[in-house]
């Protein structure tokens, strides 16, 4: 797993795509301090990275990309509502980290094919097998 410099760096682009909207609203509060537990980041580090960014890490392994692909995805989609600049900002992120574009399209045509727009893990992971073969 990721250092826990790339857990600050995880957890810091988070929270930087949840204030596309301008405010973190709480459903994405409370999905943010989730991930944060998951990764083993402190709430009072946690609580930091709101008030400063860290030195962004490029996450190594591919599914570690497609890990957090994932989960800016289902922070995208907690409010069960997404924008144009949320879905654009999104996609380009994907682009950053080095995902194939054709991926990233096809998972932000399927989410609309499940409830609350949560893409399964097997059904993202299955698309991104497919786009790299």
């Amino acid at each position: 797993m990721s250092t826990y410099q790339e857990k600050l760096s995880i957890l810091s682009e988070m929270i930087a795509f949840a204030r596309v909207g301008k405010t973190i609203k709480r459903s994405e509060y409370d999905f943010l301090i989730g991930v944060s537990k998951k990764l083993g980041v402190d709430k009072k580090a946690f609580e930091e990275l709101l008030h400063q960014k860290v030195e962004k890490k490029i996450l190594k392994s591919q599914i570690d990309r497609i890990v957090q692909f994932h989960r800016l995805l289902l922070l995208m989609n907690i409010d069960k509502r997404q924008t144009k600049t949320e879905i654009t900002r999104l996609h380009n992120i994907g682009l950053k980290m080095g995902l194939p574009p054709s991926a990233i399209d096809q998972v932000l045509e399927v989410m609309h094919k499940y409830p609350d727009n949560i893409v399964p893990s097997k059904v993202l992971i299955d698309i991104f097998k497919a786009h790299y073969n």
